[in-house]
């Protein structure tokens, strides 16, 4: 019976789905939420694990919406870098990134950093400066390692209560079946009073 058990048990872990590991954010090159006074001519995303030589995306976009990388991608082991043309608009700009490393859910964010052009550049530029913000996105992917962590400990314990409930159950169930032959013996047994 014990052997059934721990075959029940193994069987329902095994049937049960696996949580995907995720790679998350480790460095961005400008970090989100910078204030910049020289435009910088690249960004760089570092992630935890080795991604692979194709797939990834970078793109950085202007305040006015427009791209503003060059879209020359470049992958070395866990980090992604695209280049820039010349900054010439102050304001927010957003960086986009997808990240895909193998064995590993892809890694998707977005984050935003300030420009402050120079004022010679700024008063070329007759765009008013939008108030920054900052996305909390990239920090959400960061800690998708601990999510899944919890999973897996909730996961656990689930099956601890599991097997104890089936431990109990059985434990409940033999008890029973005592009474019952207890309660067959003493009813044919005969009776001694005469």
């Amino acid at each position: 019976m014990k052997l059934r058990l721990i075959a029940a048990a193994s069987a329902l872990f095994l049937l049960l789905p696996t949580a995907a590991h995720a790679n998350s954010l480790v460095e961005a090159s400008p970090a989100s939420g910078a204030v910049l006074g020289i435009a910088p001519n690249a960004v760089s995303i570092t992630g935890a694990s080795t991604l692979q030589a194709d797939g990834n995306q970078l793109s950085v976009i202007d305040p006015k919406g427009n791209p503003v990388d060059d879209g020359s991608i470049t992958v070395t082991d866990a980090s992604v870098v695209v280049g820039l043309k010349p900054l010439t608009a102050a304001g927010v700009y957003t960086v986009s990134y997808t990240l895909l490393a193998a064995g590993e859910a892809p890694l998707q964010g977005s984050y935003t950093f300030l420009f402050n052009a120079p004022a010679d550049m700024a008063a070329a530029s007759a765009s008013p400066t939008p108030t920054p913000t900052i996305s909390k996105t990239g920090g959400a992917t960061s800690s998708s390692h601990g999510a899944a962590i919890f999973v897996v400990v909730i996961f656990l314990l689930g099956c601890a209560v599991l097997l104890f409930l089936l431990w109990y159950a059985r434990t409940l169930w033999r008890q029973t079946q005592r009474k019952k032959r207890k309660a067959t013996k003493k009813k044919s047994a005969p009776s001694t009073r005469a």
